[in-house]
């Protein structure tokens, strides 16, 4: 793997931003320290994700004991066999054992990274709910298996994978991906999955394919969320075809080591580390290769404050607050944002030419 970096935040996100009024305020009084402002001041920085960022794991399996249960080889992390059916909220430890919990963990920075808590009890899901906090218990009964994603569109080789398919046709590694979330706070998050240009390879795109479409699983009884009239169900999102084949674009099916938690986006999501969260569509069940830029929910719903391309930008300012800066959940200060959420040298050449203010 050649980089270690950051990962997408949860798929919503107007609402929760809107109940800080203040935030303009707060954000524009900030002072950077001078160690800050010399990140600043190299908006293509990139800055690798240590390992010491990955956030302290303490409520599930040591990642050595999934590998045992699941099947999964060690050494490149490749599950061998299906996921077990079992959520990872339920998992339970043999009597006697504990799972490794790292220490010391810190960011790039020398601060102390977020809890692993935080990685499943805030998240923007409005599938479930627009309050963060309440998308883990409303997300307790949703059945993540079985499950199947169709790939069709402009291709040659059409397929329907069941989840388990994927786990064992694709060698699944992990990626220490940052989340920059479009409300300006951010996470380190320790994704496993795969290249999603594994997948798209395989159905083998035509030369009319462009772009690439998402679509989430509707499913309002297990979901009270898209209940909600307001919004246009089911989440769609999409990349262009260059994105989507990118090294750094990964389908992720669970986070340290686990099955993808319920409320992360359970059993499979996308992950883009260098666009904003609500990129990251969760709970794929539809990938579609088409011709012509696809509709988006949140440039349906808010053309001019969230656009189709969404990539992380501390110099275009949301129009009700700045993204210069973003706090890291867990800490108290605020850091500056990196161009591309620190993957520039990686991903910079995929715009080149284009204007990222306009194109946003």
């Amino acid at each position: 793997m050649s980089l270690r970096g950051a990962a997408g935040r949860d798929v919503n996100v107007e609402t929760e931003a809107t109940k800080q009024p203040s935030i303009d305020e707060e954000i524009a009084s900030l002072a950077l320290t001078d160690k800050e402002e010399l990140i600043m001041n190299n908006k293509y920085k990139s800055v690798p994700v240590k390992s010491s960022e990955i956030t302290p794991y303490s409520q599930y399996l040591s990642r050595r004991d999934f590998l045992k249960a699941a099947g999964i080889v060690t050494g490149s992390a490749l599950f061998a066999a299906c996921a077990p059916a079992q959520r990872a909220t339920e998992t339970t430890l043999p009597e006697g054992e504990a799972p490794v919990i790292p220490t010391g963990k810190m960011d790039e920075l020398g601060d102390p990274a977020n809890s692993f808590e935080d990685i499943t009890n805030y998240n923007n899901y409005y599938e479930f709910s627009v309050d963060k906090e309440a998308v883990n218990p409303l997300s307790k009964d949703f059945a993540p298996a079985p499950w199947t994603v169709e790939v069709h569109g402009l291709v040659n080789n059409p397929q329907t994978y069941g989840i388990e398919d994927l786990l064992r046709k694709f060698p699944q590694e992990e990626r220490i991906y940052r989340l920059r979330c479009v409300e300006a706070w951010s996470m380190v998050i320790p994704w496993t999955g795969f290249p999603l240009a594994s997948l798209l390879q395989e159905v083998e795109p035509t030369s009319d394919a462009k772009f690439v479409r998402f679509e989430t699983v509707y499913r309002p009884e297990e979901m009270p969320g898209q209940k909600n009239p307001l919004f246009p169900w089911p989440y769609q999102e999409g990349l262009r075809l260059d994105e989507a084949m990118h090294d750094l674009t990964i389908l992720a099916t669970g986070l340290y080591g686990q099955p993808m938690p319920n409320p992360n986006g359970a059993p499979i999501r996308l992950v883009v580390p260098w666009k904003y969260g609500f990129k990251s569509i969760k709970s794929i069940v539809k990938i579609e290769l088409v011709a012509e830029q696809p509709s988006t929910l949140w440039n349906t719903v808010g053309p001019g404050e969230y656009g189709f391309y969404s990539n992380v930008n501390p110099e275009r300012s949301h129009p009700r607050w700045s993204q210069a800066s973003e706090r890291r959940i867990g800490e108290f200060d605020r850091r500056p944002t990196l161009m591309f959420n620190g993957y520039a040298e990686q991903v910079a050449s995929l715009y080149v030419g284009m204007d990222l203010v306009e194109n946003y």
